[in-house]
């Protein structure tokens, strides 16, 4: 059983209340507190050595990561992140001049984007490090983005460039939070998701949620100069196009709209963000399925991004 057939186990009968607007299958939960214009936002994500980042790694990295992560699906759903809550689970052993450090790195980047971080719990567990985040954070009533918008004739976009997770990108990136509420104030967006578990896998979320299909244009997908440096440092085994495809971990903002606004949006967009790359790769298509284009014609794309228990 892999982490998305044991979620829809686990979600098949779970309770709720009247203040539930969105529960599980999407970035964020998302509640109607009674508060004037916002709904809240809910999200929780944790990290695990071995599994998210080495020991090896820069304490202030992996603190970066462990907020950012959540930061990024805050801004799947074009909402501002408002307060934290951190749990940390450490070895008996544990150096706190290391875990001090994590905690270096996730105040530097709360204080960016304005988050308090409010508390939280600390444990032990066996062997390795364990950080769990839980954000709450607030958006516009007319401005939550779900991912079950996508139509079919949307036009599909990435923010930023692809691949190279496994070169480190994954220890540095920025959320889009800026990026996301511009976006959802300047533009009616259809479905929107943040890539954390590759291109393709977080696709196919968008895909399955609104009952459409995909076909992007193999020329047109932004691969980054790591997923490039990382193939020719292991001879190939793992083409650059496949990196930016399944790797992961790139939190970039992957979204659908109209594609009578694609032009327009290209266009605002070098004027708002003039650092950060954006790029129509595709439409979405009413048959179900993704697909990829190149010069040779259209053939179906059967790989997935990352997957827990796979």
């Amino acid at each position: 059983m892999n982490e998305f057939e044991l979620i829809r186990r686990l979600t098949a009968s779970l309770p709720g209340n009247n203040t539930v607007v969105t529960g599980p299958g999407d970035d964020c939960a998302v509640l109607d507190l009674g508060l004037p214009g916002r709904l809240v936002l809910f999200k929780t994500d944790a990290v695990v050595e071995g599994i998210h980042f080495t020991r090896e790694a820069a304490p202030e990295k992996i603190g970066h990561k462990a907020l950012g992560r959540c930061l990024s699906d805050v801004a799947a759903m074009a909402g501002e992140p408002t307060a934290a809550l951190i749990t940390l689970a450490l070895p008996p052993h544990f150096d706190p001049a290391f875990v001090a450090a994590i905690y270096d790195g996730m105040n530097a980047l709360a204080r960016r984007h304005g988050v308090a971080i409010v508390g939280g719990e600390t444990t032990t567990n066996p062997e390795r490090i364990l950080i769990s985040v839980a954000l709450l954070g607030v958006v516009a009533r007319d401005r939550c983005v779900g991912r079950s918008g996508a139509r079919a004739g949307d036009a599909i976009f990435v923010s930023g460039e692809l691949g190279g997770s496994r070169a480190g990108r994954h220890l540095e990136f920025e959320p889009r939070l800026a990026e996301a509420r511009w976006l959802a104030g300047h533009f009616t967006v259809h479905a929107m998701i943040d890539i954390s578990d590759g291109l393709a896998g977080d696709l196919r979320h968008l895909l399955e949620a609104g009952k459409v299909g995909a076909e992007l244009l193999k020329s047109a997908i932004p691969i980054s100069r790591a997923a490039r440096a990382q193939a020719r440092a292991e001879s190939s085994t793992q083409p650059p196009l496949l990196a930016a495809l399944t790797d992961g971990e790139d939190f970039e903002l992957l979204f659908t709209l109209a594609a009578r606004d694609a032009v327009p949006l290209a266009d605002a967009w070098r004027k708002a963000f003039p650092g950060v790359k954006l790029s129509c790769i595709g439409k979405i298509t009413p048959e179900p399925g993704l697909r990829l284009r190149d010069k040779e014609g259209v053939r179906p794309f059967t790989g997935h991004g990352y997957v827990h228990f796979a």
